[in-house]
């Protein structure tokens, strides 16, 4: 008869290891010990402490990218100041003196959406009306009242993660006299002459009507027109001194060059075409294609051989034929004709092909449709070449073709009063009215051609 072996000490092995014995508890209790820490160094005046025990030395300065007052922090915030906060602690344990003077970035779009949200659109209050001086004062005020309000929280929070710092004299973008002092800052450059008025693209709000800064704009998907469009190519006068083949010369007199792209509404401030020294070229004949087609029986297309394929898929050419290959240096110093040319007189002016590293034969057609008042890279690329082409006799003025209601000005000629995006950021009417003109000579919009693309649109909080 066997007997079940009963539990003893013997088989408890916890009791078999010989660890070192210490008063500290297994566990830390840091929800307990944290604050009586923080306590401690508060009644002992640490961080008075420090700055005098580092009175006299050389300095450390930490230039704090601050945080954003308008919400509670979260892991990143967190992570960010414990961070800045192991190399003030680790320069002042050097030798050094290191002051830690804590900030906030009080302005931008993200808190007065918060406001709007808060104070009036959850109340059924209409916006206040910013012609109004009266009005935009008071909101104003209610704006430096939020962020206030967050700087605190946000102050504590910091605190609580152990951060030292001089958090009774913390500086805000906000504070009048940083205000005055960017003032004042901005008044030399003017004193001295090296202020100047200038333009690029920004990213802006048709509703808030306001510019954007990187950080207050995410992307959401959105269904995209997808247009191929065709400009007719004229050669550089080189062309007839024997830089091309005889055979090639004669059937390239008339190639088009074709740009894809999923923005048909920036065509009319079109200036350029982009493309690839990287990319290999060549000229193809189509040969069979459907009536209809802006891609026509006899045409002469210049494509990026990897994509010549899917762009005759695309224009439903059932036959075309390479003629030869297309050399960068074919496509220096050539021009194009505006496809809107028939369109509006307003169009009438050369467009040249500028070699540029954005381009790519990943999709589209190898070449990029350039409009330097509507993309970063598309205006770098038309500065980097204005002495160029001034000199080549191209009015290299860049044109503002859309205003701050999202509407065509009148310097896109033939589309004055066409809505980009309506006053709700919802897509209006541009991009039909555009195409449509385009459609005639020299577009292809196919059936079921448009594309889901990424498009920044206003964050409404940070």
């Amino acid at each position: 008869m066997s007997e079940k072996p009963q539990k003893s000490e013997a088989t408890d092995y916890s009791k078999t290891l010989f660890l070192p014995q210490t008063e500290f508890p297994m566990r830390a209790g840091l929800p307990q010990r944290e604050p009586e820490i923080l306590k401690r160094w508060n009644e002992i005046g640490l961080y008075r402490r420090l700055r005098e025990q580092a009175a006299g030395r050389t300095k450390f300065v930490l230039h704090d990218g601050p945080p954003y007052a308008n919400g509670n922090i979260h892991i990143g915030t967190a992570l960010n100041k414990i961070l800045k906060d192991l190399v003030t602690k680790s320069q002042q344990m050097l030798g050094f003196d290191s002051n830690y003077v804590p900030g906030w970035d009080c302005h931008g779009l993200p808190i007065e959406w918060k406001v709007e949200e808060e104070n009036y659109r959850s109340r059924g209050k209409q916006k206040p009306d910013f012609r109004d001086s009266a009005a935009m004062v008071a909101f104003r005020k209610e704006c430096r009242a939020y962020a206030t309000h967050w700087l605190n929280v946000q102050r504590e929070e910091f605190k609580r993660l152990g951060v030292v710092g001089d958090w009774d004299h913390p500086y805000a973008t906000m504070d009048y006299f940083a205000e005055a002092q960017i003032a004042r800052e901005l008044m030399k450059f003017a004193a001295n002459g090296t202020l100047y008025r200038g333009s690029k693209p920004v990213m802006w709000s048709v509703v808030e009507k306001t510019a954007l800064a990187e950080a207050e704009v995410e992307y959401e998907d959105y269904t995209s027109d997808a247009v191929w469009v065709k400009f007719p190519l004229e050669w550089p006068g080189a062309r007839v001194d024997g830089n091309l083949e005889d055979v090639f010369t004669d059937q390239a007199a008339e190639a088009f060059v074709v740009i894809w792209t999923t923005t048909p509404w920036t065509l009319p401030g079109n200036r350029a075409i982009s493309f690839s020294p990287k990319i290999s070229y060549s000229l193809f004949e189509v040969t069979d294609a459907a009536a209809d087609n802006w891609a026509k029986v006899g045409d002469k297309l210049i494509l990026a051989d990897k994509l010549a394929d899917d762009v005759f898929k695309q224009a439903r050419v059932a036959g075309f034929r390479r003629v030869g290959p297309v050399q960068n240096g074919m496509l220096e110093g050539a021009t194009a004709t505006h496809p809107l040319a028939s369109f509006s007189k307003g169009y009438g002016f050369k467009v040249p092909l500028l070699a540029g590293d954005h381009v790519t034969d990943d999709a589209g057609t190898g070449f990029v449709h350039t409009a330097p008042g509507h993309g970063r890279e598309d205006f770098d690329i038309w500065t980097s070449n204005v002495r160029e082409l001034a000199a080549r006799g191209i009015n290299t003025t860049i044109p503002y073709t859309v205003d701050e209601n999202g509407a065509f000005t009148e310097q896109a000629p033939g589309f004055t009063g066409k809505r980009v995006i309506n006053d709700k950021g919802e897509k209006g009417d541009a991009n039909d009215a555009v195409i449509k003109a385009l459609v005639p000579a020299c577009c292809w919009r196919a059936a079921g051609s448009s594309i889901n693309i990424r498009i920044p649109g206003a964050r409404r909080s940070r």
